[in-house]
């Protein structure tokens, strides 16, 4: 058997891309946009300038989204993001991801609750990045204002302009780094994206360069212009795939808590509830579990895809296949705990 397990669902995540002004967010965001194979909508927030480059985004859906009055935080009821996102999330454009580039004052926490409780129908919480400029970082942190309130927010902490310090000095800049991100925040990966090179399957799906598939012309752009910035942190990739019917109970284990180092998580997968088999896609960002009916689409494989840093594979591989095992007689009571734990999960992602 083999493929990679497919995620089909009508839902489109969305990821709140946060950092301070000059933290390097618009960079780390064009970057993005010249992912192969993706589509990429955006919405941009018209307080101050803004520097996404439209000729991308214009690639890749109609109309970039862009919303006036200052903090997307802000407006009142989030009518204005919904709308935004309302907009983008239509399956006419078939995006992949739609990022929210906030501004430098807005609370990530607030986005990060704006998202999940948006009134567009077909959004699911993609995560919150969180760009840090590596220069700045002594400044912040020695205030408190990064450790505060922006760490624990993130699900992923992304550190930029690190290519303008010395090696000596990177090191303890990272490691100090990575301390005030665990004194607020155990879970959140910390990644290096000199150059605002940052891989995009740590956000969202994309093609890999050598796809000859691509729909979009910027797969180009990035073939040519990726030579000489292998120094960025890359997403490790383990998929297992499920051989049958599994066990809500052990998916659910995983799914809650993913081996070390998995940042996101996602696949199909077929559930025996004892009485009749049902297709769930499944995805986790960071701590985030989210789980819905499988819409129907066109089936592939089922199973499990972990994408992360610095995975010990033979272990990740471990975990998936075990979640994954069918059924060996589990009693009664443990089917029924799991098959909860499955159905509030997915009242949850609703």
């Amino acid at each position: 058997m083999t493929g990679t397990p497919t995620t089909g669902t009508a839902q489109v995540p969305v990821v709140v891309l946060s950092g301070y002004l000059g933290a390097g967010k618009t960079t780390v965001l064009n970057h993005l946009l010249r992912s192969p194979g993706a589509r990429v909508g955006v919405v941009v927030n018209d307080f101050g300038a803004i520097g996404v480059d439209a000729a991308l985004v214009r690639g890749q859906v109609d109309e970039p989204a862009s919303i006036s009055g200052g903090c997307l935080c802000c407006l009142p009821d989030a009518g204005g993001l919904d709308d935004a996102l309302e907009r983008l999330t239509q399956p006419r454009l078939r995006l992949d991801v739609v990022v929210v580039e906030a501004s430098g004052v807005a609370d990530p926490a607030v986005l990060r609750r704006l998202v999940r409780f948006s009134g567009a129908e077909r959004v699911r919480p993609g995560g919150v990045v969180e760009v840090v400029d590596a220069l700045a970082a002594p400044g912040l942190l020695a205030d408190g204002t990064l450790r505060d309130s922006r760490f624990a927010a993130a699900s992923l902490v992304v550190v930029t302009k690190t290519e303008h310090l010395a090696a000596s000095e990177r090191g303890v800049r990272l490691r100090d780094l990575t301390a005030a991100v665990r004194a607020k925040n155990a879970d959140a990966p910390v990644v290096v994206a000199p150059g605002g090179h940052l891989d995009p399957a740590l956000v969202f799906d994309a093609a890999e360069a050598t796809d000859p598939d691509d729909e979009l012309p910027l797969g180009s752009l990035v073939r040519a212009g990726a030579a000489g910035h292998a120094d960025h942190t890359h997403a490790d990739t383990v998929t297992v795939l499920a051989p049958g019917p599994v066990d809500a109970g052990a998916l659910v284990d995983v799914l809650e808590d993913p081996p070390g180092g998995v940042y996101r998580l996602k696949g199909t997968v077929v559930v025996d509830t004892g009485r009749t088999l049902r297709r769930y896609v499944v995805h986790v960002v960071g701590r985030q579990v989210y789980i819905a009916a499988h819409d129907g689409g066109p089936r592939g494989p089922d199973g499990l895809v972990a994408i992360g840093t610095g995975l010990d594979e033979g272990e990740v591989h471990r975990r998936l296949a075990a979640a994954l095992r069918p059924d060996a007689g589990r009693a009664p009571s443990g089917r029924s705990d799991g098959l909860r734990r499955l159905v509030r999960h997915r009242r949850l992602s609703a």
